[in-house]
């Protein structure tokens, strides 16, 4: 069976007329540390949570009002740990600083942060998607990843969610774990259908500095085996076809109106505005990232309303690069004369032609009416493919 290639591609979506604005939210706090996790966290201490808190409002206030706000996203960490009270907090200070609600918003929840009485307050705020982190259905993968939650766990915050009826749900699963065979890998996928979320992440487990995972590699404990890797890319990517999910980028698999515009904004190199600690903004020509601090970052919101030091400037080869790069992660591609128009990099685009015509010529691409794609073989190097695509440049 080979999965279907061809999606429709919204042109208007490359055009500078369609610029959108997103949101993200960085909420850093975790119970505990996941075994594979990087990402800035803290313990959720009372007194820190209400200084987060205040540094969101800062943060909120200085949102452009004469924009509005399509998509916001708030990830972690784990935001569904906050009470009620601060979830109810924090969304009523976002919303009293944007044009109007945004048309998409998802808060990230673990299954055991799930609780009735945040579902009901999120939903009543105008949340629209709850990602759920389940990352596997068996108790031993879970303890082998440092999760805190259970199987029994994820069935009853999913029925929790179900009776919330957000319009949209996600659940993020993760494969290639130490031990776990293809079977078992097809076995989590089907369990987690069966719930019937309308969006699915599948994630390859990698390996972080500084995470615990990366430690045991680092001793010869685990290894990585990039052909394992491929066969559970694909063993996955077909079951989660038959089952109705069809895949519009490397990781993420949707039923039809499923698909996460936040990310689809983000990938197409639209704008967005960065809130908390660690987060990463691209606004107005600048991409910068506040501290991973609670402390600096603090300090850097309440000291100052300009961008931070050691923003970088874009240009039209960076944008043109990123969205290229980020483009062919998806399974619509990249429409090569609209990217060119966009910033003015008819020169550049010329440029990369031999190795665009490399990628087809290896059967790792096609190129049809102007839209370059990547083919099933092609998203198995996708990460090779944008190295490729940046040395292409020094040449």
């Amino acid at each position: 069976m080979r999965l279907q290639q061809k999606a429709s591609y919204d042109a208007s979506s490359c055009t500078d007329s369609a610029q959108r604005l997103g949101v993200y939210c960085h909420v850093p706090f975790c119970a505990s540390s996941c075994d594979f996790c990087a990402f800035y966290q803290e313990k959720p201490r009372r007194e820190d949570l209400n200084r987060y808190l205040a540094g969101m409002e800062l943060e909120f206030a200085r949102l452009p009002r004469e924009r509005p706000v399509q998509t916001v996203f708030w990830g972690g960490g784990t935001p569904g740990l906050l009470p009620a009270k601060d979830l109810e907090r924090m969304g009523a200070a976002l919303l009293e600083n944007l044009q109007g609600p945004p048309d998409e918003w998802t808060v990230e929840m673990a299954p055991s942060t799930v609780k009735s009485d945040k579902l009901a307050l999120l939903r009543d705020l105008g949340v629209t998607r709850i990602s759920m982190g389940v990352q596997s259905f068996h108790a031993q993968r879970l303890e082998a990843l440092g999760r805190m939650h259970r199987p029994k766990q994820i069935y009853t915050a999913w029925e929790r969610i179900q009776a919330a009826e957000f319009p949209q749900t996600n659940l993020d699963l993760m494969f290639a774990l130490p031990g776990q065979s293809q079977n078992e890998w097809i076995e989590e996928i089907q369990l987690a259908a069966a719930l019937g979320p309308n969006h699915l992440s599948t994630y390859c487990l990698t390996f972080e500095e500084d995470t615990a995972l990366y430690v045991r590699l680092a001793k010869g404990e685990l290894q990585i085996d990039p052909e394992r890797e491929h066969e559970f890319y694909l063993s996955g990517w077909r079951a989660l076809a038959e089952l109705g999910y069809a895949q519009y980028e490397i990781s993420n698999f949707a039923r039809p109106g499923g698909q996460c515009q936040h990310n689809i904004d983000t990938w197409r190199m639209q704008e967005w505005i960065g809130c908390g600690p660690s987060a990463a903004s691209q606004y107005e020509g600048w991409r910068f990232q506040r501290p991973a601090n609670l402390d600096a970052w603090l300090e850097q919101v309440s000291t100052s309303t300009q961008r931070p030091a050691g923003a970088q400037r874009l240009d039209a080869e960076m944008l043109t690069v990123d969205a290229l790069i980020f483009g062919l992660r998806m399974n619509v591609g990249c429409h090569l004369p609209l990217i060119a128009q966009r910033w003015g990099a008819a020169d550049l685009m010329q440029g990369m032609q031999p190795f665009f015509e490399r990628l087809q010529v290896e059967g790792h691409a096609h190129l049809e009416q102007g839209r370059l794609y990547l083919s099933e073989s092609g998203r198995l190097l996708v990460d090779s493919i944008a190295v490729g695509l940046m040395e292409s440049l020094e040449k």
